[in-house]
Formats: structure tokens, sequence, C-alpha cells
């Protein structure tokens, strides 16, 4: 094995993905930063700021990759951590685009909101890996309780990133086969709930929410009304409250089908956020509709169905939906940051995950795609190391010499065609030119492993029952039902 297959354990499909993800995060950033560029004496800061913290992530992922997926459930304590976290962050929260969703640590900024997403997948993961100890409805009320606490927390300052976690969540308790009564009449309450609030925040007057709701409240209904407002008439005006929309899509109009080439961007410059809410109208700018929008796409669609290939593979529960929940984040927030850029909804200000500048978002993304790795790796076995897997351990071989070749033959067997029982042979022997004089097949499920068990070996000391993994209907140790090869 090379320094690449020892270095890159796991899937390499999600390696793979990752650096090319990582890869155009460089280009689009270092292109979409200049307006903060020209803000610094030192024009490399916005760049080399988001390069540290890919290296970091990066540092992060071989770190976490080679930490057995078991051992996450402990990530549970974070989740009462981040409640009390996201308690506190409206009070002594740092202020920015009218919204406190940043908490300050030694002069480190970071969003708990961040946090509590991971904490409240591995709780959600846990508890439904736990179910046969607990009812059905116990187990629903125990996962909704924390995870619904944890999303109202996150609303009032963030919507949706509290309606990312409750998509999340609702999808991991569907995966986890939740009592599907309960979930179907919380999905109609939840709808019902939505559409009234819709209706009544059509039916607001235009000075009402300004003058008697609170900032973010006013905010949500401004961004609601703006996306629902008929702009027939005046669709080619451009004012405040379209005005992100329409230099994104100036920007998917420019690219065209191939796009002007990275760093050729104009929209970079007009457009606020260019370098995180709306990267994906440059990324179409610069690497055009094919490469850059049907190509960055298809980067988290693969990512998903590599996601569920590897929990398939996963003979546990936890880590199965732990990776699960793991890709679902990424790539449902992925497709809603470019359905904002390309106006399918709301402007939300969720970044696309691993591409858009960011600090906390990054590092966080990368501590999934580090889960995901190391669950493909110790959950589902995809790896070339011999022993990362979480199967049982093997027996330790038997060290006994083999017999001599002039042993005695078998006995009679009897009318059932069974035979006197010996000590198991040994397992250097496995490979050595026996000829079977009867062969049992009893095969057993062990999760996806099966094991075949022979008996009445030539030789009498050597009777006895033997295990043989059997993969993908193969038999090992070049052995076939009436001969050793």
């Amino acid at each position: 094995m090379g320094l690449a297959g020892r270095l890159f354990k796991g899937d390499r499909s999600v390696w793979i993905i990752f650096m090319l993800l990582c890869l155009v995060s460089l280009v689009e950033v270092y292109s979409a930063t200049s307006t903060l560029a020209y803000r610094n004496t030192y024009f490399w800061t916005p760049i080399v700021r988001h390069a540290t913290f890919l290296l970091m992530g990066f540092a992060a992922v071989l770190l976490l990759h080679n930490i057995p997926s078991r051992y996450y459930f402990v990530a549970i304590l974070l989740l009462p951590l981040s409640i009390i976290m996201l308690i506190v962050t409206p009070f002594i929260g740092v202020s920015a685009n009218e919204a406190h969703r940043w908490l300050s640590f030694m002069g480190i900024q970071f969003q708990p909101s961040e946090f509590a997403k991971l904490a409240c997948i591995v709780f959600i993961a846990f508890m439904m890996s736990k179910q046969e100890r607990f009812t059905p409805g116990r187990t629903f009320w125990i996962v909704w309780s924390g995870a619904g606490l944890t999303c109202l927390l996150i609303l009032p300052e963030n919507f949706s990133t509290a309606f990312l976690l409750f998509l999340v969540s609702f999808l991991m308790m569907i995966i986890g086969q939740a009592p599907w009564k309960k979930m179907t009449l919380l999905f109609l309450s939840l709808a019902l709930t939505g559409s009234l609030s819709y209706a009544l925040i059509r039916s607001v007057p235009d000075d009402f929410a300004d003058k008697y709701m609170p900032k973010r409240a006013a905010t949500w209904v401004g961004r609601i009304r703006d996306f629902g407002k008929d702009r027939s008439e005046n669709k080619y005006v451009i004012d405040n409250d379209n005005y992100q929309v329409a230099h994104a899509k100036i920007a998917i109009a420019r690219g065209g089908l191939f796009g002007k080439l990275p760093g050729r961007s104009l929209q970079r410059d007009v457009l606020p956020q260019a370098y995180s809410d709306f990267i994906y109208a440059i990324i179409i700018e610069e690497m055009g509709l094919l490469i850059g929008g049907v190509g960055v796409m298809l980067l988290y669609i693969f990512l998903m169905f590599r996601v569920a290939i590897i929990a398939r593979r996963c003979e546990k529960l936890f880590p199965k939906y732990l990776a699960l929940g793991c890709g679902l984040l990424i790539v449902i927030q992925a497709f809603m940051n470019m359905a904002v850029a390309v106006n399918l909804m709301p402007v939300t200000g969720q970044p696309l995950p691993l591409i858009s500048r960011g600090g906390t978002s990054t590092m966080l993304t990368c501590f999934y795609f580090g889960i995901i790795l190391s669950v493909s790796r110790f959950g589902a076995g995809m790896s070339d190391d011999e022993d990362t897997g979480e199967e049982e351990p093997a027996e330790p071989e038997n060290t006994r010499e083999t017999p001599p070749a002039t042993a005695a033959t078998p006995p009679a067997q009897d009318s059932a065609g069974s035979a006197g029982l010996q000590p198991d042979p040994p397992a250097s022997d496995c490979n050595r030119p026996y000829q079977v004089g009867f062969g049992r097949i009893r095969t057993k499920m062990a999760g996806s492993a099966q094991k075949s068990r022979f008996s009445d070996w030539k030789y009498p000391d050597l009777i006895g029952n033997k295990d043989f993994p059997i993969e993908n209907g193969q038999i090992h140790a070049k052995m076939v039902i009436s001969n050793w090869i």
C-alpha cells in the first residue's frame, strides 16, 4: 500500500468529491472575494484566511476518519452545551446583518447553531439505533424533545438553519422507521401551521412589520413577500427588494453554457455576499452552466449516492443513521443555496457547503466528511485495511502441527451422514490438499456475513467442525464442497 493508500482510507469516491469541492472553493472564493481584497492592505488576506480554514478542515478529516465510528456517540454531549450557547447568544452574541448568530471566545467567533446541528444529528442517530430499548412512542418523544428544542432556539435568529435542521431530523426519523402515525400527524400539523403563517404574512400591511414586529421577523416577512411578488410589469427594474436576486440572474445569464473563465466575473463586484450566499451564481458565470452549474450539482448528488451505499453496507444502525444524517445535511443545504441563487426559493443565507467562504461552516462541513469516511471505513468496511472493520474478532489460530498423511481413515458415518466429532482442524491446514469424505454446509446470518461449516475430514483426528468465511457467494481458502484444491 502506497502513501496515498495509508493516508486516505475509507471510501475513495467520497475523498475525490471532497478534494474537488475544495478545489472549486479555492478558485471561486479567490475570485469572488475581490471586494474584500480591495478593503485590505494586503490583498491576499481573504483567500489566505479561507485556505487556512480549508487546511485545518482537511487535517480534521484525516483525524476523524481514523476514529472508529462507534465512538462518535460521545458527540451527544455537545447537545446540552449547544442548547446553553443558543440560549445566551441573543443576549451576549455578536450582531451582524441584524442578527445575533455568533459568539466570541478569546477573540474567535463561531456560530453555536453549527455545533447544534452536528450534536442533533448524532443524538437522533443514537436514539434511533436504540429503539429496542424503548417503546417506539417513547423514542419519538425523546428525539423530538431534543431536536425540537434545538430548532426552536435557532429559529428566532436563523430561520433557514432551523428549517434545515428540522427537515434533516424529520427525514432521519422516517429512515429510522419512527411510528408513521405520529410522523404523519406531525407533518400535517406543521403543514397547516406553515400555510396559516404564510397567509398571515401575505396579509400583513407594509408598514406593520417594520413598526410592530421584531427586526428578524420583519426580515422574514419582507423576504417571503418579495419572493411571491408579481413583477410582470416591472421585471427589468432593480430595486432594494430584488437587488440580490436580479444580479444573481445577470451572473447566470452572462455565464451561458461554458462561462467566462475563472477570474473574469463582473457581478462579483456588484452582488452582495458573492463569496457566500450567492457563490453558485458566480460559479456559473465563470465556469458555465455545464461545468459549473451542472458539474457542482452532480458532485453533491453523487455524494448522497455514495452515502446511501455506505449506509446500506453498515451492519449496525448507529453508523448507518449517522452517515445518512451527515450526508442529508450537506446535500440539502447545498440545494437550498443553489435554489436561492436561481430564485427558486427566498433568500436564506445558507452557504454552499465546503465551497462558500466561512469559518465555522467550513470546519463543520469537514467534520461531516470525516464522519462519513469513518463510517465507510469502520462501519461499512470500505477500506484496504485488514483490521479496521467492526466485525467480531477472528478466533486465534491453532498452532498444532499437521497430522501425518498416513493417518487412519475416518470412522463410518451413521444413517444421518454425520460422523464423530473431534477438535477443529488447525487454521494453518486450510490450504492443504485434503479430500473431504462428506461435506455438510450450514449457513448462519450475522448481519451481512455468512459462515459455512464443513465436517468429516479424511483424518480421524481432524474430524470436526470448522468455520470458513463466505463472501459474495464464494467459499474462500481455495475450497469446494468435494475437494481441497
